[in-house]
């Protein structure tokens, strides 16, 4: 697929890129902003599921639902992309149905300079199809893109801001 739009966000974290990626390869602890409810999710929050793999090899589906601002959300993904310890891919399968952006794929890419990573998350994503959705779409998608990305990299930083990150 042709993705027509993106954002990235890159951070310094300090600490392996094996237990960097170990941290990013569980969906859940970058995804926290999510599932969580918050002002730029309108107040509503996703959950997941997902398949036994739980997101951690090529071809593992990954699924959120939630409701935001009174309206039921669902998107599906699958990871089409696993070289641990420094990347990971993953995107939408069919239409999702969110607010304001469409189908998308992410990843993240881990550079290693000993107890110090660069952390790089980036989105690559289309409006939704419906004309509503490309008006919201062309009104926030942006923003929101922004936000998740950023967010996604600032829990990585959180998790290893201190000596015994994370678990």
């Amino acid at each position: 697929m042709i993705y027509t739009r993106s954002a990235q966000a890159d951070v310094e974290v300090t600490t392996s890129a094996e237990r960097l990626f170990d941290y990013m390869d569980d969906q859940a602890n970058p995804g926290t902003h999510m599932q969580r409810s918050s002002a730029m999710m309108l107040w509503g929050s996703m959950a997941y599921e997902f398949d036994d793999a739980r997101g951690r090899s090529v071809g593992s589906v990954i699924k959120m639902t939630g409701k935001v601002a009174g309206v039921k959300l669902y998107v599906e993904e699958v990871v089409i992309q696993r070289q641990p310890p420094f990347l990971k891919a993953w995107e939408t399968v069919g239409e999702p149905r969110l607010l304001v952006i469409g189908s998308y794929r992410m990843r993240f890419q881990i550079e290693d300079s000993g107890r110090l990573c660069r952390l790089h998350v980036f989105i690559d994503y289309n409006y939704p199809s419906s004309v509503v959705g490309r008006i919201a779409g062309t009104l926030l998608g942006a923003i929101y893109a922004r936000w998740c990305v950023k967010r996604m990299a600032a829990a990585a930083t959180a998790a290893f801001s201190t000596k015994l990150g994370p678990g």
